[in-house]
């Protein structure tokens, strides 16, 4: 069932938070790119983590596959990015918490998703965690919540802040 995501108990209609559409489908793009089987996936680690930020994403562990898609490395090599398949599915710690936003909200195995449909694909955001984890799941990998309980101990390992979806 799809729920809005608010603060606290309270509903909200404020715009959504993050990168923008533009942002998230260049660094998408950028991604998809590979740039040789030897370098791997090209994703950008996010920047600027708080030393608590740092620390959280140090505690996330990533699933070997998801939905029979193997792990495949990632260039720059670091534990804050993951990615699988080819299209690649992929994964990164340490993005900005979203605040209450209107974009559709699911709950999967008790963790809350900010779902935000993109041209070839869709981000999602745990929601209620700082810092957050954001999957950009592309359109051939069918819908995207269905692949989300893979990434169930990898959000539980980081801090709630009280947002949930209502």
């Amino acid at each position: 069932m799809r729920r809005r995501a608010r603060a606290g108990g309270r509903s909200t209609s404020a715009g959504t938070a993050g990168p923008t559409a533009p942002a998230v489908a260049t660094l998408a793009a950028a991604a998809l790119a590979m740039t040789g089987c030897s370098r791997g996936v090209e994703v950008a680690p996010p920047s600027g983590l708080s030393p608590r930020a740092q620390s959280a994403c140090r505690a996330v562990t990533w699933p070997k596959t998801v939905a029979r898609l193997e792990q495949v490395p990632t260039t720059p090599e670091s534990t804050l990015t993951a990615a699988w398949g080819d299209p690649p599915l992929i994964a990164r710690c340490g993005v900005p918490a979203p605040g209450p936003t209107t974009d559709d909200c699911v709950v999967v195995d008790g963790v809350d998703w900010v779902i935000h449909p993109l041209s070839d694909g869709t981000r999602l955001t745990t929601f209620g965690r700082d810092p957050a984890i954001e999957l950009l799941v592309p359109t051939d990998y069918g819908p995207a919540p269905l692949l989300l309980p893979a990434f169930d101990a990898a959000a539980r390992a980081l801090p709630r802040t009280g947002h949930a979806c209502e």
